[in-house]
């Protein structure tokens, strides 16, 4: 599991996707993440995907294999202040954030090509 900056983390949603589904690039950002000693979010998941009729950006969160706990948003800022933890955004939380996979792959070696991204 690996750690990043909640900054970092901001540069890798906001890649372009019609940038990348323009160069043939898989069109989303996934995130398989878990909040530290949270045994409810062990193995959640997070990221950014275009919605298919409006090419708009789609932020979401399904944080429970039971798919209760799913969520949409239409911004980063609504996405990142949603207090969907127990009260608390992703962002108040953000230390406690420990990253699984980014992109499919390990995070260390996919993190450089999302921050290298247009």
């Amino acid at each position: 599991m690996d750690k990043i900056s909640f900054q970092d983390f901001e540069r890798v949603m906001s890649c372009d996707l019609l940038d990348r589904k323009a160069r043939k690039v898989e069109p989303c950002v996934e995130v398989w993440f878990c909040v530290d000693n949270c045994a409810e979010y062990e193995e959640s998941w997070m990221g950014k995907m275009l919605d298919k009729e409006t090419n708009q950006d789609v932020y979401w969160y399904g944080l429970t294999p039971d798919c209760l706990q799913a969520y949409d948003y239409g911004t980063f800022e609504e996405f990142a202040n949603a207090k969907v933890f127990h009260g608390k955004s992703i962002k108040e939380i953000w230390p406690l954030i420990s990253l699984y996979s980014l992109g499919g792959g390990p995070t260390h070696e996919c993190l450089p090509f999302y921050l290298d991204s247009p």
